[in-house]
């Protein structure tokens, strides 16, 4: 991306620090040489495993912003080279018929407030938004065996059919979108990443909740967790996840939209690897794991347009699991 300040490869702004996607983020930012710039809700919480990561001390500044305040994000985004974009609002009422209008207009707004920042600064050269798979996959349509980036989530057949999270879905599909256009329109590189379920290894000292569902099994969800696997889960590595945004920054050909998905697995056989790899964690019955197809029939994600970049995906499922539960034991889950 080129340099500014001081630093060989600049300054770049991760919004959402303390997020399991992004403090990874940041430090692979960090041990890659660039400087940091983050933004988290509030300041008066525990940032210590982030001010704490090798090179933090030196290349690392934390500043308060919030999606609700759209004009917040200026400060940090001022100077910086590139912006990932990660920050999305997490507290929508899981499982609520209700779709919750104001949330995802804040989500929305949060995520052209931080464009706006960089068109301000005058130095952003590249803005990288997280996406989501729940951005492709709801169409209606019966369901694509596979799908890529020209599949959008139909917002209006999310609205009539409410799947789990329908305004998580809802506020996922059209801030991306909104970035894209207003991209488009003002001339600012914009490229999504369209992450599938991340997985792996964890370094805040509290569970991520974005992980519960993924872990159900193992740390002994109730039924509706486990309930919660589509017919064919789609996972990346959180070390792949974090290793695309960064390529996708530097590669001077990214462009658009990329699906990034290393795996996909049913649950029958997730739960079958899970009793194989680790049957010291007694594994519940797996309850009606036989019906849970016609839960949500789940397309493989294309990473194609990914790989044909140029990018490699480094980690399996063993990796993820492994990962995640030695983390779980870290702060006592297991």
């Amino acid at each position: 991306m080129g340099e500014n300040g001081d630093n060989g490869k600049g300054t770049v702004c991760v919004t959402g620090g303390t997020g399991f996607l992004a403090s990874w983020l940041i430090m692979k930012l960090l041990e890659d040489g660039y400087s940091v710039n983050t933004t988290v809700r509030s300041l008066a919480i525990d940032l210590s495993y982030l001010t704490r990561l090798p090179g933090a001390s030196e290349r690392l500044r934390v500043f308060e912003a919030d999606l609700g305040r759209p004009e917040s994000f200026q400060a940090a985004v001022e100077k910086c080279v590139g912006v990932f974009h990660v920050a999305h609002p997490m507290d929508f009422g899981e499982g609520s018929e209700e779709i919750e209008e104001a949330k995802i207009e804040c989500a929305v707004n949060g995520t052209l407030g931080v464009l706006r920042a960089a068109v301000g600064s005058k130095t952003v050269k590249r803005v990288v938004v997280t996406s989501s798979r729940l951005a492709v996959v709801f169409n209606g349509d019966g369901g694509s065996a596979v799908v890529d980036e020209r599949s959008w989530t139909d917002v209006g057949f999310v609205k009539e059919s409410k799947p789990f999270g329908a305004s998580y879905v809802i506020s996922k599909t059209l801030a991306e979108k909104a970035a894209l256009e207003f991209g488009e329109k003002y001339e600012v590189d914009v490229v999504t990443v369209i992450t599938s379920w991340i997985h792996g290894p964890f370094l805040s000292p509290q569970f991520p909740e974005t992980l519960r569902p993924a872990m159900s099994m193992v740390l002994g969800g109730d039924q509706a967790n486990v309930m919660k696997y589509p017919s064919l889960t789609p996972f990346v590595h959180v070390d792949d996840a974090a290793s695309a945004h960064i390529f996708l920054m530097e590669h001077r050909n990214a462009k658009g939209r990329y699906i990034c998905s290393s795996l996909g697995i049913t649950p029958q056989d997730l739960h079958k690897f899970l009793s194989t790899r680790y049957p010291q964690y007694h594994l519940p019955y797996s309850y009606s794991l036989e019906d849970m197809g016609g839960y949500f029939k789940h397309p493989i994600l294309s990473s194609k347009k990914l790989l044909d970049m140029g990018f490699k995906f480094k980690y399996g499922l063993e990796e993820m699991f492994d990962g995640a539960i030695e983390s779980c034991r870290r702060v006592g889950l297991l």
